[in-house]
């Protein structure tokens, strides 16, 4: 099943032509906010922060994210969402096949499935190489 969701949500987002990893790191971005420094997003992807570094190089090149730096002297990395970033970000939330299987859920159950689904990500992702 969490095969076939991520297809579809790939499918989904062909026309941002983004990777469902960049999302996840998208969504993580936008729900961390000011917070969102390299180390706490390697934490909560479960990655190294020298590949969250590298993705984020990437991310930032197709102009989804800024890297700042919060103060010159300062060896802290923050992110923070470009508009593209954002907007596809907020798309994420309004997935069309994602509403379709989770139309007969309740707003509680929607949101346990969405934590499940989240741990299933997250794992998948510790499994593969980015």
């Amino acid at each position: 099943m969490n095969h076939t969701i991520l297809q579809r949500r790939q499918q989904e987002l062909s026309s941002y032509k983004i990777p469902v990893r960049q999302l996840y790191v998208l969504r993580i971005i936008r729900t961390l906010g000011q917070n969102a420094t390299l180390s706490e997003v390697a934490k909560q992807v479960e990655r190294e922060t020298n590949v969250i570094s590298k993705q984020a190089m990437r991310m930032e090149k197709d102009g989804l994210i800024r890297r700042i730096k919060n103060t010159p002297k300062s060896n802290i990395l923050k992110f923070e969402l470009t508009e593209k970033g954002l907007e596809i970000a907020k798309m994420s939330l309004e997935s069309k096949s994602l509403k379709k299987l989770f139309s007969s859920l309740s707003v509680e159950e929607r949101c346990q499935i969405e934590s499940i689904l989240n741990k299933i990500l997250i794992q998948g992702n510790a499994k593969n190489r980015w």
